[in-house]
């Protein structure tokens, strides 16, 4: 009697028996949304620093973690670079310490070349004016001044 009763349940559209697939799709739409509003504009940002940070030359005003700004006066290592954040006082930093560059030295412009050129450019995280998928959808903040 109890054995008709719980096969009448099952074909009548109760509790089914295997979850399968069906069971694990929520969590694989949470690690989808998390990869792709969390995960990934996370790692671009990091790669996009560590750009910046290979690409720090010798006339390059910088910030520092701490808030210090300066102007790279000399690369003594690959990692260490003297920062010059007063007239004559210098300061010995790590690269991995800078948070971003604020004006670039233009090359061009020092040797006496043709072009023109209005001054350094900004450039570093910073110029990512879309903020990711977030600030893409909302507008973004936008350049502070």
């Amino acid at each position: 009697m109890f054995i008709s009763l719980a096969h009448a349940q099952s074909f009548l559209g109760g509790a089914e028996g295997g979850g399968g697939l069906g069971a694990f799709l929520p969590i694989i739409l949470i690690f989808v949304v998390f990869y792709f509003l969390l995960i990934r504009p996370q790692q671009k940002k990091v790669k996009q620093h560590r750009e910046m940070l290979n690409m720090v030359k010798r006339g390059d005003r910088v910030l520092t973690g701490g808030g210090i700004i300066g102007t790279v006066t000399r690369i003594k290592e690959n990692d260490e670079l003297v920062i010059e954040v007063a007239d004559g006082v210098k300061v010995n930093v790590l690269r991995s310490t800078l948070s971003d560059v604020l004006n670039r030295s233009d090359p061009s412009s020092s040797s006496g070349g043709s072009q023109s050129s209005s001054g350094p450019t900004v450039v570093g995280p910073s110029e990512n004016k879309s903020g990711g998928l977030l600030g893409g959808l909302f507008g973004g903040l936008g350049p502070r001044k």
